[in-house]
């Protein structure tokens, strides 16, 4: 597997760790302890800080909690993102104990409403400089700003997000400010992915904070994170990043261990979903065996499939072999040959055309006779080693 790509974003510092321009991406988490509880937050930071994580959260929403977090500022060695909620003008109160100011632009409208929002983010800007915090520009689907909603179709969710966020890196480079980040986030995975791609696209230079909201309980809040990580960081899109599990708050440092395990297998290949690596050759994937593979014989199978298609080495072919009805169904859609399996039959696809199910006797040369006919109607690269 070669080197993951990387979009060639700016740096930016937050406290000691710096995202963007080629740094490792970094894991980052939220406390979901009550904030004006010192005791409680303190620890919860300092667990999350202990577990790996390069940036801790921490919501502010009175003038009580910004108290408080000037007293955890000192009882922890975490570098620190405030999540300012719906009150922008406590920034002033938070910015001398926190690394980076986190605002949501929804979330503007709900203070001193007949100031524009380009005033308030010239304030959150001059705030930053003045006490040396990186700033996060974070768009949500549930909050967005409501003048860019209502130029969209109401079925258009993703267009008033990325308007959004690039008409606010716009003000921000205009101001002179270019130590910040953007997220964009849904509870969708698919929805995340698009989004993404589509601020990378157009802003390739900004570093990307990724996550998917409400992601739920582990494990499945894990497999949709993972599924829109996969399919961005494996195009070089994403800085940051947070797995949003629900779970208890003795258990948020499991946050930082998902992140960093997911991470690891997109740099391994070591993916459960399809992705498009770019390459100019054959791409087997295969996902990781789980307790929901529902026959053993599916690892076997994998490595059948890899040997057996040895010989269609220099064409850029994908096979998906996924080990159970959970996954497989929708995430072989996106391969050139699909495989999940079952606890008796393999089923086939070609794109998301359903081919039948076979044995697992019989599935090999089947599949062989799908991709000899499928390499036919495409030539073999000169040279498989090219960009």
């Amino acid at each position: 597997m070669p080197s993951l790509p990387r979009n060639p974003t700016r740096s930016v510092r937050i406290g000691a760790v710096t995202i963007g321009g080629g740094n490792p991406i970094a894991v980052q988490s939220m406390t979901a302890t009550a904030t004006q509880d010192v005791v409680a937050t303190v620890a919860q930071a300092n667990a999350l800080n202990d577990a790996g994580a390069d940036v801790v959260r921490i919501a502010v929403d009175s003038v009580k909690d910004a108290e408080a977090l000037a007293e955890i500022r000192k009882q922890t060695p975490a570098n620190l993102s405030v999540d300012l909620q719906e009150n922008y003008r406590l920034a002033e109160r938070v910015a001398p104990y926190v690394d980076k100011l986190r605002y949501n632009p929804g979330h503007l409208y709900h203070h001193e409403r007949d100031k524009p929002w380009q005033e308030k983010v010239r304030y959150l800007v001059d705030i930053a400089k003045q006490h040396d915090c990186a700033m996060r520009v974070g768009v949500n689907c549930g909050s967005v700003d409501p003048a860019k909603k209502e130029k969209y179709a109401s079925e258009d969710k993703l267009s008033p997000m990325l308007e959004s966020a690039l008409d606010h890196c716009a003000l921000l480079d205009e101001f002179g400010f270019t130590r910040y980040c953007v997220s964009l986030k849904d509870s969708n995975p698919q929805e995340v992915i698009n989004v993404n791609r589509r601020f990378a696209e157009a802003r390739p230079d900004v570093p990307l904070h990724l996550g998917v909201t409400e992601a739920g309980l582990p494990p499945e809040g894990i497999i949709k994170t993972r599924i829109a990580f996969e399919q961005l960081i494996s195009r070089g899109i994403g800085d940051t990043i947070r797995v949003s599990l629900t779970v208890p708050n003795d258990r948020k440092p499991e946050e930082i261990v998902a992140g960093r395990a997911i991470l690891a297998d997109i740099a391994a290949g070591r993916v459960r979903s399809v992705v498009d690596y770019g390459l100019s050759t054959l791409n087997i994937i295969s996902c990781p065996s789980c307790s929901r593979v529902e026959n053993e014989a599916f690892v076997e199978l994998a490595q059948q499939v890899k040997e057996m298609t040895r010989y269609a080495a220099d064409h850029a072919i994908t096979i998906a072999v996924m080990g159970c009805r959970v996954n497989g169904p929708g995430e072989t859609d996106d391969a050139d040959l699909g495989l999940w399996c079952g606890p008796k039959y393999v089923n086939l696809k070609k794109r998301s055309t359903e081919l039948g199910q076979f044995t697992y006797d019989d599935i090999l040369p089947r599949l062989k006779s799908e991709l000899d006919a499928l390499i036919t109607t495409r030539q073999p690269l000169a040279n498989p080693l090219r960009q």
